[in-house]
């Protein structure tokens, strides 16, 4: 039994993002057909491997869009007009089916028109700004990751409203900005400007978050370091057998290490040098400190612990046999007692199911946070004394709203009887824990379906609940280092960062679509599923590209904002600060435009692109000498009018101030500031209120959920059940 058993997702037109969710649809056993499907690049290739392909008879193109039960269409809206892809046109054809359009700016709103590419889109929605993390010099050039990921982001968003649409009314309408599904992925970044405008330097200050999260020189490559508790630091010493300078009061405690960053890093990198990056990770992680190797493309084909979960398919593409990612979800389905998930009595896709929320920090609360948006009732179980880290940042302010709070020590016994009542109770439970501590506490998967087999359990991890690293500690930001994306993140000479916690958001996207589906599994084929979520799984599915070229002969190298298709492809630096314009020329139309605005490239129009590449260390010095003397508004502005693909660099009080962004609602109010929305809009809405004070909800959820009276709870409270 697959989970999307018969469900009919037709997918038109030649875009990657769309592309995109239409491969995570047919993962989990939906029919897919493509409509003109996309077939000029191995990624487009792989994406729409396996699905039905239809491409010159219009009689049986009408009749997939006419049976289909959601449509995912992507384009501008003037080109959706005139190809007769828009919603009128559509629905004469198909009038039930959830519709969800995808295009770089959205159906509405100023930008709607403009061109773009994956590097301007990076540049538009700040995230170029934020993707390796701050840097020594400002003269370094933002740049745009590995791998088309605005279409992998944009893909995914669709995918999960998509969903979400399936569950919703007939008819319902998604329109999704891969500008504002990009934006969203910083949405601490966004939530701080909201509230109150501020924005953080790009350029280094103090440790650059080294001290939480680092990355070392290893042998043969690179290692990244995550001892963030004083207990780990104290392990790591050990680890690294107990140097002198261990004992220097200059490194005593985090800030302290913080402050004097510089030197420890120097000091940590002469003992790294000396070994191998898999032998220090490994070392680490026996001592309980997370860290795991920088890994290339080529390593992961011989991870054991992928092999264990079967994750990788093999594939005929391009005249080979080849190695593409698996589901990331570790999909269990069993026939379901009833098909109790029916529909809620209230407008919004989820009205009527309840999860219940383990989760905590980012990826589980994100998924969450979509799932309350769109009318679930989220009940977060958070710990005594400070609750979800997140408390103590913006993200719960942001990621916590239209949830209810509920405080449980689920250590006690009365706590997790307590927990466990609530799943009797609820649809869906996810939790992110290490692994094998919900066993531990009796609140498993096979625990709570036992006691409630309709429940749909989500449980998601670094690594998945299975194979040799099952047990490995590991963080978001450490997973991005190992599946070898934040080393391909970065400019030839620079070495590799971190980054920000690109990972976590994007699971949240994937988390929320796997929840969605299950409900309409369950509402559908009187079936529930569990799902063994794998973070590197999930980072992996969205890193084809370089995992494809690996196999076919070119292995990736960091490359910054270099192009192997486009020509110009890069950043220039304006008049300000730090204000840089992207440009990238997908055409030579756009090309001779492009020419006729710099006078510098003008006798070069005639240039197709493979001579424009053969000659854009000149070109790229024409257009800086170009951009040096423009404000990055005036550039931008010129460009777009010239009809070439181009934006500034945003940062986050630019998202806020954006007349595009207030157009389309983007930004809701929250006292004197503004909250960041969703990466989509719906026809149907979506639920908002504040995110709830920690244990604000708990005795009454006990007494509308669970029937306990006033001295039923004073004696759990007693207990210390309820912190």
């Amino acid at each position: 039994m697959s989970l999307l058993q018969n469900f009919r997702v037709t997918q038109i037109g030649n875009g990657l993002a769309a592309a995109v969710a239409g491969r995570l649809f047919a993962d989990v056993g939906a029919i897919v057909s493509c409509i003109e499907p996309d077939a000029s690049t191995a990624l487009a290739v792989y994406l729409n491997h396996g699905k039905r392909a239809v491409t010159t008879d219009p009689l049986a193109q009408r009749t997939e869009v006419a049976n289909a039960d959601l449509i995912v269409c992507e384009d501008r809206p003037q080109s959706l007009r005139t190809l007769q892809r828009d919603v009128d046109s559509l629905r004469n054809l198909n009038s039930t089916a959830a519709l969800i359009y995808i295009s770089p700016f959205g159906q509405t709103g100023p930008k709607a028109g403009d061109p773009a590419s994956d590097l301007t889109l990076f540049f538009a929605s700040g995230i170029a700004r934020l993707l390796t993390g701050q840097v020594e010099d400002l003269t370094e050039p933002p740049i745009r990751p590995v791998g088309e990921q605005s279409a992998f982001i944009g893909g995914l968003s669709a995918a999960c409203a998509g969903m979400h649409a399936a569950l919703a009314a007939p008819g319902a309408v998604i329109d999704v900005s891969i500008m504002e599904a990009l934006a969203t992925m910083a949405v601490a970044e966004l939530t701080r400007a909201g509230l109150s405008g501020k924005v953080r330097s790009r350029q280094r200050e103090a440790d650059g978050n080294g001290a939480t999260v680092t990355i070392l020189p290893a042998r043969d490559g690179y290692v990244a370091i995550s001892p963030r508790e004083d207990r780990q630091w104290a392990s790591w010493l050990a680890v690294m057998g107990s140097p002198d300078w261990g004992s220097d009061p200059r490194f005593a405690t985090k800030p302290d290490r913080v402050a004097n960053w510089d030197a420890l890093h120097t000091l940590m990198s002469a003992w790294s040098g000396q070994y191998a990056k898999r032998w220090i990770a490994d070392a680490a992680q026996a001592a309980h400190v997370p860290s795991f190797p920088l890994l290339e493309p080529a390593e992961q084909f011989g991870s054991p612990q992928l092999e264990h979960r079967k994750f990788w398919r093999d594939i005929e593409l391009g005249g080979r046999r080849i190695k593409v990612p698996g589901s990331p979800f570790g999909l269990r389905i069993a026939p379901s007692v009833s098909n109790s998930a029916g529909r809620g009595t209230g407008s919004l896709p989820l009205s009527g199911i309840r999860v219940l929320d383990f989760s905590w920090v980012i990826a589980g609360p994100t998924a969450t946070r979509y799932l309350a948006a769109m009318g679930a009732d989220v009940m977060k179980i958070e710990a005594p004394g400070r609750g979800d880290p997140g408390r103590a940042s913006e993200l719960h302010t942001v990621l916590g709203q239209t949830k209810r709070s509920v405080v449980l020590d689920l250590k006690s016994p009365e706590g997790a009887d307590t927990a466990r009542a609530l799943a009797l109770r609820s649809d869906v439970v996810i939790e992110n824990f290490a692994t094998g501590v919900m066993d531990r506490l009796g609140l498993g998967a096979e625990d709570l379906q036992t006691l409630n087999p309709d429940l749909i359990y989500v449980s998601a991890s670094g690594l998945g609940r299975t194979g040799p690293e099952a047990h490995a500690v590991a963080y978001g930001t450490l997973l991005q280092c190992y599946a070898g994306f934040a080393g391909l993140n970065r400019h030839p000479h620079i070495p590799p960062r971190v980054g920000f916690a690109w990972l976590d958001p994007m699971c949240g996207l994937m988390l929320a679509f796997i929840i969605a589906a299950a409900v309409w599994q369950r509402r559908h084929a009187a079936g529930r599923c569990s799902v063994d979520f794998s973070m590197i799984e999930a980072m992996l599915w969205t890193i084809a590209e370089p995992l494809l070229e690996t196999q076919f002969g070119s292995p990736p190298s960091p490359r910054g904002n270099d192009s192997s298709r486009y020509a110009p492809h890069g950043a220039y630096r304006c008049a300000g600060e730090d204000d840089w314009i992207s440009i990238c020329i997908t055409s030579d139309t756009e090309w001779r435009s492009l020419c006729r605005l710099v006078s510098g490239i003008a006798p070069m129009m005639e240039f197709g692109v493979d001579e424009r590449r053969r000659r854009r260390h000149a070109i790229d010095q024409a257009l800086a000498e170009w951009s040096c003397h423009q404000t990055v508004r005036t550039a931008e502005n010129e460009l777009l009018r010239a009809g070439v693909p181009a934006a500034a660099l945003a940062n986050s009080r630019d998202l806020v101030d954006s007349e595009h962004f207030k157009e389309r609602g983007f930004w809701g109010r929250h006292g004197a500031g503004f909250l960041p929305g969703l990466p989509w809009r719906a026809s149907f809405g979506r639920a908002s209120g504040p995110a709830p004070q920690l244990g604000a909800d708990t005795e009454t959820i006990l007494r509308d959920l669970l029937g306990l009276s006033a001295d039923k709870t004073a004696a759990l409270r007693a207990s210390g059940a309820l912190g």
